[in-house]
């Protein structure tokens, strides 16, 4: 049904209004609450921004005096009556809305509106159907408000009526309940916002902390590596420096038994060319006999056949790198890693175990 509009006179005492108005003042900003309005175990009321804003300042200035505070919360005093305000772990954030506090503000506006609009200007809905009828019912059966003679003449007179102010009077609480219960639901949730935001620090903490265990791990195996490996790099120096030794000392025996040779040759030919047989034959006699004694020293000494192999020190490695490859978390009963499982409940406290999943 469409309305037309006409005007009625205002009510309301601006008295008290004034009065109502002064019940309404944050004492911190000396203005009307913004919504959200936070009521302290004081039972005392503030802005939840202008709490913040004094639980800022109270917070540099404890910190300041070097007072310590509580591990995840905090603390301020009441503005209006100096009662300590102890605050948990999310801050003014955890302190309870008041939400009749808050209608009541509603009200207040909409009343304040309605008295500072002329009284000829205060609008009245009418009947679109009976020109002068205020719409003063409400039919149960269309769902619509109307009018009187709409109930009597027109087309609601076989449907089911009441009082246009009780259905308003019902809805609005009935909406102001579904209200506060939906600001109740969004506390839950912004409760549960910060529970989990409380898990993703866990979490993330948790998985710094495994990270910084596992490289330890691993660099105490690369320290066991590398010792080992500087052990036997060691080993197999030490015997190559044994080896080059001995068959360095061999090849100085066989080059001075090779320059004992050439001299003796050299003398040998030296004794032949010497033209008078008298003295040839004095000294023939003694170079024969080196030569002789030098070509019966066949018996030297000489490396072994395969001295030079060093294949004893190959070491078999397959099994460790194999053993290496397999590191990995335990596995859960089932067979699978125990990482993959789920935690049950992810709503539990930070810091506890939601299920088998921790490695």
């Amino acid at each position: 049904m469409n309305f037309t509009l006409g005007f009625k006179a205002g009510l309301g005492d601006s008295s008290s209004m004034e009065n109502l108005e002064k019940q309404l003042i944050c004492p911190i900003c000396l203005e009307i609450f913004t919504k959200p309005v936070v009521i302290l175990p004081c039972q005392h009321n503030l802005c939840r921004k202008c709490a913040n804003d004094v639980y800022q300042a109270s917070s540099s200035f404890w910190q300041n005096r070097g007072s310590t505070t509580l591990s995840t919360g905090g603390r301020f005093r009441c503005p209006s009556c100096r009662h300590e305000v102890i605050l948990d772990r999310h801050g003014v954030y955890g302190l309870q809305r008041n939400l009749l506090v808050e209608n009541i503000i509603d009200i207040y506006k909409s009343e304040t509106t309605r008295l500072l609009l002329p009284k000829t200007e205060q609008q009245q809905l009418m009947c679109d159907q009976h020109v002068e009828e205020k719409i003063n019912i409400y039919c149960l059966t269309c769902k619509t408000p109307t009018c009187s003679m709409c109930k009597v003449f027109g087309a609601h007179k076989d449907c089911d009526v009441a009082p246009l102010p009780l259905i308003y009077k019902r809805q609005k609480t009935e909406l102001n309940d579904a209200i506060a219960i939906l600001m109740a639901g969004n506390e839950r949730i912004q409760a549960l916002i910060s529970q989990m935001e409380d898990i993703c620090r866990t979490v993330k903490e948790n998985g710094r902390r495994q990270m910084q265990h596992i490289s330890d791990k691993f660099d105490e195996l690369f320290a066991i590596l590398e010792e080992r490996k500087r052990e036997l790099v060691e080993t197999v120096g030490r015997e190559q420096d044994q080896k080059l030794g001995h068959v360095r000392s061999l090849i100085r025996l066989q080059g001075d038994h090779l320059e004992m040779s050439i001299k003796l040759v050299e003398t040998a030919i030296q004794s032949m060319e010497e033209p008078q047989m008298a003295v040839f034959l004095q000294s023939a006699k003694e170079v024969s006999k080196k030569i002789t004694d030098t070509a019966k020293a066949t018996d030297i000494e000489q490396a072994e056949a395969g001295f030079e192999s060093m294949d004893h020190f190959i070491i078999n490695t397959e099994d460790v790198a194999d053993m290496l490859r397999g590191i990995d978390f335990p596995s859960g009963e089932d067979g699978e890693d125990g990482c993959d499982e789920a935690p049950e409940d992810l709503t539990n406290s930070p810091g506890q175990s939601g299920g088998s999943g921790r490695c």
